[in-house]
């Protein structure tokens, strides 16, 4: 079963990314792994304001970043951090780098924290996510986009799922950055990459059951949990997903756009080859990150101008 490679300017920086990480936390290690790391430092006000050209706030779990010469309405980015479904927060996670992709759209975004896992397991994290869905309409800014990365795109989809279930809110467009879908954990690619590159099967294995405990690759795991589970994927709004050809994720993200198609909807996926899984967050600089960023940024000014 032999793996892709990896795209050789991002191989070159994997072992030492690896090495800063290091080996996936015990559930005893989780508060210690939660702090503030150089692989992911917490942002400042200022850091986020990108040069003032976004006026931070915070409200509770939201962490809302608007454009600072916004006159109306604008489109909001919705965005959910990853980190297993253990790890991370609001700040975290990518925010920087979501804020340059809309920074000169212009959107707003707006960040969510959400329960961790174990302490808060399925439905915490979902509903909570749901929660600040619903918060955010009400401000009645414009469009909304649901995004979200790795865990947070799992969540992100999810919470996509219950706005349509729930009727409501209406949600315009869905951002998925390989996200975490499926619990069972047994795709080919989750089998060929295990014990490569970042969050490989066994880590995988570690985040679901933190947030499902005994019922994780079981029968009865919730569409909300994990939503590779939906059988139903028809009345979503458009969906982008892309996801690294060296990671985890592969398969099952590929499998998720492929049944919004065949439900008659609207997804656009893209593999990135090479890429390990959040080549784009830790190798921001190389050749495929741009690449990633700016097919990102297309795809949200073309959804945005529908």
């Amino acid at each position: 079963m032999n793996p892709p490679p990896f795209d050789p300017e991002l191989g070159a920086f994997l072992d030492t990314i690896a090495h800063l990480m290091g080996p996936p936390p015990t559930r005893e290690q989780l508060p210690a792994a939660r702090e503030p790391s150089p692989l992911q430092p917490r942002p400042t006000d200022d850091e986020l304001s990108r040069g003032g050209r976004f006026r931070i706030s915070e409200d509770g779990p939201l962490l809302s970043c608007l454009p600072a010469d916004a006159t109306g309405p604008v489109p909001v980015l919705y965005w959910i951090h990853g980190g297993g479904m253990i790890l991370g927060d609001n700040r975290s996670g990518g925010l920087t780098q979501i804020l340059d992709l809309v920074v000169d759209l212009p959107a707003a975004v707006v960040a969510v924290n959400y329960g961790l896992a174990p302490e808060h397991p399925h439905p915490e994290p979902v509903e909570d996510c749901y929660a600040g869905l619903q918060r955010v309409a009400e401000l009645g800014l414009g469009p909304l986009i649901v995004a979200g990365r790795s865990a947070g795109g799992g969540l992100a989809a999810a919470t996509v799922l219950l706005a349509r279930d729930r009727g409501g809110p209406a949600i315009h467009a869905q951002m998925l950055l390989a996200p975490m879908l499926d619990d069972r954990n047994d795709s080919f690619s989750a089998r060929q990459l295990d014990g490569r590159g970042i969050w490989d099967r066994s880590a995988n294995a570690f985040g679901w059951g933190c947030l499902l405990g005994d019922a994780a690759g079981g029968p009865d795991v919730s569409p909300y949990a994990a939503p590779a589970r939906a059988t139903d994927l028809s009345g979503l709004p458009p969906a982008y997903l892309d996801v690294g050809s060296a990671e985890t994720f592969r398969d099952e993200d590929v499998a998720y756009a492929n049944a919004i198609w065949q439900a008659g909807g609207d997804a656009e996926l893209h593999v990135w080859p090479g890429g390990f899984h959040g080549f784009d967050g830790f190798v921001p600089e190389s050749r495929l990150a741009r690449r990633a960023w700016a097919t990102r940024r297309d795809w949200l000014t073309g959804v945005l101008g529908r």
